[in-house]
């Protein structure tokens, strides 16, 4: 099959899950895969398809095989790890949801979204004080609140230490 088939292909099943027809896109996907199964952006979005339709565990293979990719273009990675670590998060592989999360956060630093997961990550692992300071920093960053950055400064310097008294 060539390159513009797949491609083709993978605009039918967005199509397809666009128009409210999720399984039709992943029965699209698993076709794909089974004919692409070393293709990065077919297993990212067969993994997603999956997430989309509550099936976490069925997705896992997929965002693993996408992530092993080096060729997996830079936002669908993104995607994915953010993806992959939620859904560990979700089916309870808290330990691997932090993991995939701090490597998520380590090569996409910017990324709000990452960092967000990964305290909800890191709560689950009784790390509240981690947790913590990671939704004050991004808070104090990202608020458009006029009130919480006003005080940006004194939010980012307790989350350091919400400990400190004095």
């Amino acid at each position: 099959m060539s390159a513009h088939k797949k491609r083709d292909l993978l605009d039918e099943a967005d199509r397809s899950r666009t128009e409210g027809r999720p399984e039709e896109a992943r029965e699209r996907l698993l076709a794909l895969t089974a004919e692409y199964p070393d293709d990065a952006e077919v297993a990212y979005r067969t993994a997603w398809i999956h997430d989309v339709l509550g099936l976490e565990s069925e997705a896992v293979p997929y965002y693993e095989r996408a992530l092993a990719h080096p060729d997996l273009a830079s936002e669908d990675r993104r995607g994915a790890l953010l993806g992959l670590g939620s859904t560990y998060r979700i089916l309870g592989r808290y330990g691997q949801a932090v993991e995939t999360l701090r490597r998520g956060v380590e090569e996409f630093p910017d990324d709000g979204s990452l960092r967000a997961f990964l305290a909800m990550a890191l709560y689950n692992t009784d790390e509240h004080h981690e947790a913590m300071r990671l939704l004050l920093e991004l808070t104090a960053a990202t608020s458009q609140d006029p009130r919480v950055q006003q005080y940006r400064r004194a939010i980012e310097h307790y989350a350091k230490d919400l400990d400190e008294t004095e």
